[in-house]
């Protein structure tokens, strides 16, 4: 094959590649349980909600991902060239966030081969990380990310469709009250969007795609087209999963609480769905470790050079850490969960407003000027992130 069609290949594999790196890093364990959890408390209005979160998600990751490749600077280094220090904040604010998840997603790994094999779950945990090192730490890492994820994120699509449709959810009633509902829950919108763009993951695609050398303004079709993909894979999913736990109670049963998504599949399905399940949370959890590992550490190797050439050890040592944690911990992951999206929910306008204040620096972003609309979007979803933030926190201190 001449050069020139391997490098477009390789750049149309890095594209979804990125793509996909953002999508299962946003469909982790608390992605299946929260949106399981959700359906049963909303029924059709949490149709809303998610198309509410989807706009969010658009509103974010355009302006980040344009943002961090056109400028050819990691979020951290545009954040300490705008106020020195302020790099440091953010990564630590990201893999705060960042590890918050790992552990509830090392977790999601143990759940998935215990419902896939039954072997317990701190043994599928310690296998899973076994996995996950691996991967970092075969020769082409780059490619063998790209690759697993996207292998992973299409069987979770294709066994989740499989339970929506024979669960027989109210079509017709979901995508009416998807537009029209008769409630919203407030908490419901920033875990989603928290879960899906917020903390880490609105910057693992960008960061992925620096990586494979796709920056620049000459980048930005490609960049957007990356962004757009990684979106649409994550509602898609997001919203199959709600049609398919609507469907099981909206006929009358009710979902565990301790694993609410392993309920959604084994009652639609029987035997054969709890199997599936297994796949499913496995692939969700070992792609979203993947994800938080890389797109974490990616905040602290520009700092030192060091860093940056002990890179896969201080992946080795995130991926470690979690799974220590989570063993030790021993319990179920519902409430880390939980908690790691509300927290990530907290960083989004926070991370999201710094990028929007360095797109307006010239001697940052050079002859580049970023749309007027877009920015605009971003303010938005700053300010309508910031006020849910508000309310959650008054409502918690309220209960004190």
């Amino acid at each position: 094959m001449p050069s020139g069609q391997i490098n477009k290949a390789k750049t149309k594999g890095a594209i979804f590649g990125a793509a996909f790196l953002m999508a299962t890093s946003a469909i982790g364990p608390g992605f299946l349980n929260n949106t399981s959890l959700f359906t049963q408390q909303l029924l059709t209005n949490f149709g809303f909600v998610i198309v509410v979160s989807i706009l969010l998600d658009i509103g974010t990751q355009l302006n980040i991902w344009r943002i961090v490749t056109v400028s050819e600077n990691r979020a951290q280094d545009l954040a300490n060239k705008l106020i020195p220090g302020l790099g440091i904040v953010l990564a630590i604010l990201v893999v705060f966030g960042g590890l918050a998840f790992n552990i509830g997603n090392i977790a999601g790994c143990g759940l998935g081969l215990e419902a896939l094999t039954g072997i317990d779950a701190k043994w599928g945990a310690v296998i899973s990380c076994v996995i996950a090192l691996f991967i970092f730490w075969v020769k082409e890492a780059g490619k063998a990310i790209d690759n697993f994820v996207k292998v992973l994120g299409m069987a979770m699509i294709a066994l989740t469709l499989y339970v929506m449709i024979v669960s027989h959810p109210p079509l017709a009633e979901a995508a009416y009250r998807s537009i029209w509902p008769e409630k919203i829950d407030v908490n419901m919108i920033v875990t989603l969007v928290g879960g899906t763009v917020g903390g880490y993951i609105s910057f693992a695609g960008a960061h992925r795609l620096l990586d494979a050398n796709i920056k620049g303004i000459y980048a930005i079709p490609k960049v957007n087209k990356s962004a757009v993909t990684g979106i649409l894979i994550t509602s898609l999913m997001r919203y199959i999963l709600f049609l398919a736990a609507l469907g099981v109670v909206w006929h009358g049963a009710t979902l565990g609480v301790q694993n609410p998504a392993s309920s959604v599949f084994k009652m639609a399905a029987g035997n054969i769905g709890y199997k599936f399940f297994g796949v499913v949370m496995w692939s969700a959890a070992i792609t979203s470790v993947i994800g938080a590992s890389y797109t974490s550490v990616s905040f602290w190797k520009t700092f030192h050079p060091s860093l940056e050439k002990n890179i896969r050890w201080l992946i080795s040592a995130f991926i470690i850490f979690s799974t220590v944690v989570f063993v030790l911990l021993n319990q179920t992951p519902s409430a880390i969960l939980v908690i790691a999206g509300a927290l990530n929910g907290f960083i989004l306008p926070i991370a999201l407003s710094v990028m929007l204040i360095v797109v307006t620096k010239k001697r940052l972003m050079g002859l580049y000027r970023h749309p007027l609309i877009l920015q605009i979007i971003g303010w938005l979803v700053v300010a309508i992130m910031t006020y849910m933030s508000y309310i959650i926190i008054s409502q918690s201190i309220g209960k004190l």
